[in-house]
C-alpha cells in the first residue's frame, strides 16, 4: 500500500515507522514547509492519505486531498463544525475515514463508557464529571476523545443534556477539567460520583505508537471503500 503523510511531526514520524515494519512505502510527505507536494506526482499516486495536523488547516489538506480523489483517514480532532462538509463530499463519491482517537484501548474505553452509562441512567444519585490530561502541543480543548465520551455519555444519560469546559456545571452539564503538561500521550478519566462512593473509569496512553498503529490499520482497512468511515466500522462495535 503507497501513503501519503500529510503532518511529518512527531506523529507522523511514528506512523511512518509502523506502516515501514507492516510492508507499506510511504511515496510523500506533506508538511508547513512543503505544500507543492500537494501537486506531485508521488502525492497523486498513493492508495490512502492519512492526515495529523492542526484544526485550522484540517479541511484545506481534506479538499486538496479530495481533489485528486485520494481517500483521507485524518487523526485531526477541533474541526468538526465543518464536518457537514466532509460528509457532503462522502455522499458525492469520496472517501474519508475519521476517529477522534485510532487508539484499540481508547475504543474499547468508548465501549465501556457508554455501557456504564447505560447503566447509570438508573442510579441518578450519581453524578458525572471528566478529567484529560494531554502534551502542551495539543491545542484544542477539551480533546476530541474527551468530547466523544461526553456526547456517548451524554445520548445514554437522561439527566444529561451537554457538556462544558468548566468545573461549575449546572446540574445538566458534564463538567470537562482539561489539562495541558508536559508531554503526556493521553489521559482520560469519567468519574461517576455520590455521596456514598465514587466509580471511576480511566485511559492512560503509554506513548504514541498505539495511535499510529490504529491509523495504520485504519488506512489499511479504508483503501477500495467509499464513504464517511469510523473506528465503529472497522472494529464492529
Amino acid at each position: 500500500m503507497k501513503i501519503s503523510l500529510i503532518g511529518y511531526g512527531k506523529m507522523g514520524h511514528e506512523i511512518e515507522r509502523i506502516a515501514l515494519e507492516r510492508g507499506h512505502s510511504i511515496v510523500s510527505t506533506i508538511d508547513i514547509n512543503n505544500p507543492e507536494e500537494f501537486d506531485s506526482e508521488n502525492f497523486r499516486s498513493s492508495d490512502v492519505v492519512i492526515e495529523f495536523t492542526r484544526p485550522e488547516t484540517a479541511l484545506d489538506n481534506y479538499r486538496k486531498c479530495f481533489a485528486s480523489e485520494l481517500p483521507v483517514v485524518s487523526g485531526t480532532t477541533g474541526w468538526l463544525k465543518d464536518i457537514d462538509e466532509v460528509k457532503t463530499a462522502c455522499e458525492k463519491g469520496q472517501t474519508f475515514f475519521y476517529a477522534s482517537n485510532y487508539s484499540l484501548g481508547v475504543n474499547i474505553f468508548f465501549a465501556i463508557n457508554k455501557k456504564l452509562a447505560e447503566i447509570m441512567n438508573d442510579f441518578p444519585i450519581f453524578d458525572v464529571k471528566m478529567k484529560e490530561i494531554h502534551h502542551i502541543q495539543k491545542l484544542d480543548a477539551p480533546s476530541g476523545t474527551a468530547i466523544t465520551l461526553a456526547e456517548d455519555i451524554i445520548d445514554r444519560l437522561d439527566r444529561k443534556t451537554s457538556w462544558i469546559k468548566d468545573p461549575r456545571n449546572k446540574p445538566e452539564e458534564i463538567a470537562i477539567v482539561s489539562e495541558r503538561t508536559g508531554q503526556v500521550p493521553g489521559y482520560h478519566e469519567v468519574i461517576y460520583d455520590s455521596d456514598i462512593d465514587t466509580i471511576t473509569i480511566s485511559h492512560d496512553a503509554k506513548s504514541r505508537a498505539g495511535l499510529a498503529l490504529g491509523a495504520v490499520l485504519a488506512a489499511e482497512y479504508t483503501v477500495g471503500k467509499k464513504g464517511f468511515l469510523s473506528m465503529s466500522d472497522m472494529l464492529g462495535f
